[in-house]
């Protein structure tokens, strides 16, 4: 009932910036929450960014300014432009439906130095 597929991820230089997507597939999308998380290699995963149904935004302060979350209604799309990269930004990209405990894959994210 419920599938999310992340794509997008890969190599990239520090500086240099991915658009991760996120395919979801549940019923009702366009009234959901949608979030990115992430998780460094040796550490917690953490809350990236989140959008609303409405289209309002919020982001971790390690992440202001250099990323953006973006949605599809009509897709059922949630993206995560991710820029100027820095070393630490290095971990696997979630994305999430908010209120349900569902992770897919992810997409694995490496910034080199």
């Amino acid at each position: 009932q419920v599938q999310l597929v992340e794509s997008g991820g890969g190599l990239v230089q520090a500086g240099g910036s991915l658009r991760l997507s996120c395919v979801a597939s549940v019923v009702a999308f366009s009234f959901k929450t949608m979030a990115w998380y992430r998780q460094a290699p040796g550490l917690q995963r953490e809350l990236v960014a989140t959008i609303t149904k409405f289209g309002a935004t919020n982001y971790a302060d390690s992440v202001k300014g250099r990323f953006t979350i973006s949605r599809d209604n009509a897709k059922n799309t949630v993206d995560l432009q991710i820029s100027s990269l820095k070393p630490e930004d290095t971990g696997v990209y979630y994305c999430n439906i908010a209120g349900i405990n569902y992770w897919g894959k992810g997409a694995p994210v490496t910034v080199s130095s």
